[in-house]
């Protein structure tokens, strides 16, 4: 569609130059004896025709330009955008006044290229300054003494509202969900679009495990909109020179000042490098987690041997790995185990115990 509409504009432009421009040069040629080739009708539809066969040729580069333009436009924020554009003007208008006192010189060299160049030049320069400088004019208008009141007597609105990314591991874990409704995470929590595609990878795959864990975190963010106070936001922006979901979302917390909420280990290590600042679901778990003594007795099912020879592993409700020593003759059945030792890291935590003596 875009293509045949750039062929329709190239036909009209064609007809407009070849109805001023034919005419000169149908004089320059000594052809304007020609009657047939005077009259202003045949100047414009061979100039249409000419056009309209060259769109053919130029038309597929003009629909990769305007696809480039318009997808840059869109991923660019509106602030910067309107900014950028209020700067274009007052530097088009800037050129204009200084290009109305260069034609009253009545220097013909002068005036008809200083002008343009002018307008070029403080035209790109006055973009380039509203781009940059949106923070500053937006407090000039807005008044930096009133700001600062505000600021003085209520704490920002960007510090309540900050925006916390979610990556799939903390999605399907699920403890977001309780959190969020006991109403510790302030702010906006924001799903990127890669990684709810993702997450509906994960629930479409045929291995039964990773399916059911993808279903889970698609009930779980359902979860989150229906009951969460604030808004859940889910968020079109990509990066399409990024393959590795995990560096998307550290580029995306940057670009939007946000923290990465997760429980992946090596996600909060990368966090760390890029100085971005992450919320690790383990950590806070670690802060608040209950105390199991050693010597605590828990109803297990052990389901699957471990690592070391007799070893069996089961699992607590909210995933935590039981390692069961002696337990590998118990896989499918339901055992009361004494815990000996627990381990907490910023992995997750890990219980040891044994089957419970008769």
């Amino acid at each position: 569609m875009l293509k045949r509409i750039i062929q329709v504009a190239f036909l009209f432009i064609g007809g407009v130059l070849g109805l001023n421009f034919l005419p000169p040069l149908y004089e320059f040629m000594n052809l304007s004896s020609s009657p047939w080739l005077t009259n202003p009708y045949i100047s414009v539809a061979i100039g249409a025709a000419l056009l309209f066969v060259l769109s053919f040729v130029l038309s597929d580069y003009f629909v990769r330009l305007i696809t480039w333009s318009e997808e840059t436009l869109f991923k660019l924020p509106v602030a910067d955008l309107l900014f950028g554009t209020f700067g274009l003007i007052v530097g088009l208008s800037v050129a204009t006044l200084i290009g109305v006192g260069i034609n009253r010189l009545d220097l013909f060299e002068v005036t008809a290229v200083v002008p343009v160049i002018l307008s070029i030049i403080l035209g790109y320069l006055g973009f380039r300054f509203g781009f940059s400088k949106r923070e500053e004019l937006q407090n000039m208008f807005t008044g930096s003494a009133s700001s600062k009141k505000r600021s003085a007597e209520s704490p920002p609105t960007e510090a309540r509202e900050r925006y916390k990314l979610l990556d799939t591991s903390v999605i399907i874990d699920g403890r977001i969900a309780d959190i969020s409704t006991t109403g510790f995470v302030e702010g906006i929590l924001v799903v990127p679009q890669f990684v709810l595609t993702e997450l509906q990878h994960i629930a479409d795959s045929s291995d039964t495990l990773k399916r059911t864990r993808g279903r889970r975190g698609l009930d779980i963010l359902k979860r989150l909109q229906d009951e969460r106070a604030s808004k859940v936001l889910i968020t079109e922006i990509d990066f399409d020179d990024v393959a590795e979901v995990d560096l998307k979302l550290v580029r995306l917390a940057k670009k939007m000042d946000a923290q990465i909420l997760t429980n992946d280990f090596n996600l909060n290590k990368v966090c760390e490098l890029h100085s971005v600042q992450v919320l690790n679901i383990n950590d806070l778990a670690n802060a608040v987690k209950p105390v199991v003594i050693p010597g605590e007795n828990m109803q297990v099912v052990v389901i699957k041997d471990g690592k070391e020879h007799n070893q069996g592993v089961a699992y607590l409700d909210d995933g935590t790995m039981i390692v069961v020593e002696g337990g590998r003759s118990y896989i499918g059945q339901a055992i009361t185990v004494t815990v000996t030792s627990v381990l907490q890291t910023s992995a997750g935590r890990m219980i040891f115990a044994k089957p419970k003596e008769d």
